[in-house]
């Protein structure tokens, strides 16, 4: 059942872990807050960016895809939680973009109780993308009970893994 919850929720893991690496990419470097600020401080601060935040969304669908080509073998259809070929990329959309909307929540968060961006707010770093990703994509699909506790219980300790990572990687400064 780990591999099945795991495997339902990779667009959203992958919506949450990818807008470091198009650091290098120009396009759309915009803060999606446009610096606005909220009682003198901004709103999500300058790491969320338009350009994250767009490929966050196709990232979650592109897995989705993936995933639903994937279908087509008997060991994919095992470890699937649902039938992907009934299922529209709009699923993947929703798992990305609530993962990413979870993030900016969380950041709104940060700046109100004057956290830096960019360093950590535990658990809430850690959980804000799974709150986001499971609301959003309940429209179309909303997993059992024990899927959702899996997600909630190991995600904590996979987005740790996958930071720290970053940082031996040198794409995220911190170690945490």
């Amino acid at each position: 059942m780990i591999l099945e919850a795991l495997y339902y929720f990779l667009p959203a893991y992958f919506a949450n872990v990818v807008p470091p690496l198009f650091k290098w990419l120009p396009i759309l470097d915009k803060p999606i807050d446009f610096d606005k600020k909220f009682r003198g401080k901004p709103l999500f601060g300058p790491n969320k960016t338009i350009r994250g935040f767009l490929i966050s969304c196709l990232f979650g669908m592109v897995i989705f895809h993936i995933q639903k080509l994937l279908y087509n073998y008997s060991f994919f259809q095992k470890i699937s939680i649902i039938n992907y070929q009934e299922q529209t990329i709009w699923l993947g959309f929703l798992l990305g973009f609530g993962a990413i909307f979870g993030d900016l929540v969380k950041s709104f968060f940060k700046r109100r109780i004057a956290i830096p961006s960019g360093k950590p707010w535990i658990p809430f770093d850690q959980l804000d993308f799974v709150i986001g990703a499971f609301l959003f994509s309940s429209i179309i699909f909303l997993p059992s009970i024990d899927i959702i506790l899996i997600i909630i219980i190991l995600s904590p300790f996979l987005q740790l893994i996958f930071h720290y990572l970053g940082y031996v990687l040198g794409i995220n400064k911190d170690k945490i």
